[in-house]
């Protein structure tokens, strides 16, 4: 066995010497076997082993007694032990996740607070061949590509598989030679989650109808599919950097990029909907293929997907963001200042300074405007100058322009995002729109050879 470990482990580049190795520790068979090799394998293989065991809260008693299970069986090798408790229930709820998730979020976070913390450089999980296996069957029906159809990877950055190689007999016979005694999770044999029904009731049946080797067949398939998966990978990422576009609190994907093999396409979509929600998890290819149909729609169009985010098109570029909760933008927020008191006047409207300046029509002027600093004939503004949003039949007079124009149209012509409309602040004179910030002013207040007092507005924009 150990042999077939070490091997496993050589031909997969997962450990090197002088590695420090945290064993994700649960006090089942797996993790129990995995840490029991990799301590007798440690001066072979030149490394320093620890363990870590997360609480969840979960089981009542059995809960700490496998806590204690653990820093016993820590204590009895010499090794370092760490152990933290998370109620998963809470955690899950806090968070609007399923159980499950929040578990394995929770678990995750703690090992990588360990690895900075203590300085390890790879977190040894106790994923074996059976898990492999009904990794692949789970994920077949719920409809995955070939990425998913891959499985448990062997190594992902610090993470690494090293007992992947073996089955639940082989760990189950090992457990018994070398007499270990590891903590039994009742809930692995309640037929209440659909992993469970797997392992106990469908690959029991494959076996017995279908092929009596069914869990090393899977294993292969995924082998094979992971050497085709890394070549499409490849490409994929050289398209996701030709066509996607990536900001702050927001992602691109240009329509050019659904001009592509299907192949290639699906695979960019997962990657910008990773990078975005910073998980891969309840993203499924049927959200995938939302998506690209999603690319064939007319623009304004869009479509909810887990992790609180959305796609939308824009015309023609997919346009991936966190949904908003609308009713958070206070569309009726306005300012209005007497026309008497503008001069030097400084105002903070929708997270940007805005400046009001009254000056003489000197020849000498420069009168140079960019989308955030516009002159106005001072004069004739009557009463008021106020700022707001835009509301339903807003019009304004377009500079050049003879007619007025709906502010609504107006966004359509010029392609502003669906959900930038509301924030943009307007400037308005005696009720009438001035500009439309950052997109248009009004012909009603442009200066002329007989303007003789100007209002200079200069908005400071905050970086997003």
């Amino acid at each position: 066995m150990y042999k077939k470990v070490m091997s496993y482990i050589k031909d997969n580049n997962l450990i090197k010497s002088g590695d420090k190795v945290l064993v994700a520790l649960s006090g089942g068979p797996d993790s129990v076997c995995l840490l029991n090799i990799l301590y007798n394998l440690k001066a072979e293989l030149n490394i320093e082993v620890g363990a870590a065991h997360l609480n969840h809260l979960l089981r009542d008693k059995d809960a700490f007694e496998d806590e204690e299970y653990v820093k016993t069986l820590c204590k009895s090798l010499d090794i370092p032990c760490f152990v933290k408790r998370v109620d998963i229930n809470k955690y899950s709820k806090d968070k609007k996740m399923s159980s499950e998730m929040a578990g394995r979020e929770a678990r995750y976070n703690f090992f990588d607070d360990i690895v900075k913390d203590e300085g390890y450089t790879k977190i040894a999980t106790a994923h074996n061949a059976n898990d492999q296996a009904e990794t692949i069957l789970f994920r077949l029906m719920r409809g995955s590509g070939i990425e998913g159809l891959c499985g448990i990877k062997v190594r992902r950055d610090k993470i690494i598989r090293p007992i992947l190689c073996l089955s639940r007999k082989e760990v189950e016979e090992y457990i018994e030679i070398n007499n270990l005694k590891p903590r039994i999770d009742k809930t692995n044999f309640e037929k209440i989650y659909n992993r469970n029904k797997i392992r106990l009731d469908m690959i029991p049946y494959i076996k017995e109808n279908f092929n009596e080797d069914i869990i090393q067949t899977l294993n292969r398939m995924s082998v094979l599919l992971q050497k085709d998966n890394e070549f499409i990978e490849n490409s994929a990422r050289s398209f996701y950097e030709k066509h996607c576009i990536e900001q702050s609190d927001y992602f691109i994907i240009k329509k050019e990029m659904f001009d592509n093999k299907e192949a290639v396409v699906t695979r960019v979509i997962r990657y910008a909907l990773t990078n975005f929600s910073k998980t891969h998890y309840d993203f499924e290819m049927k959200h995938i293929y939302e998506i690209c149909n999603l690319a064939k729609n007319n623009s304004g169009k869009a479509i909810d997907l887990p992790n609180k985010i959305y796609a939308e098109n824009i015309y023609g570029d997919i346009y991936i963001k966190e949904r908003i909760n609308i009713n958070n933008i206070d569309v009726k927020q306005e300012i209005v200042v007497n026309k008497n008191e503008i001069n030097g006047k400084k105002i903070f409207f929708n997270d940007e300074n805005i400046e009001f300046s009254v000056l003489k029509n000197d020849s000498n002027l420069d009168l140079n405007q960019n989308n955030f600093i516009k002159y106005f004939d001072f004069d004739k503004i009557n009463d008021s100058i106020s700022l707001r949003k835009r509301k339903n039949g807003d019009k304004i007079i377009p500079l050049g322009m003879k007619g007025s124009k709906k502010i609504k149209d107006l966004f359509i012509d010029m392609k502003v995002p669906k959900e930038e409309r509301d924030c943009i602040p307007l400037l308005c004179f005696d009720e009438n729109i001035s500009w439309i910030v950052g997109i248009r002013v009004s012909e009603e207040y442009k200066i002329t050879n007989k303007t003789k007092n100007i209002l200079r507005v200069i908005v400071e924009r905050k970086e997003k």
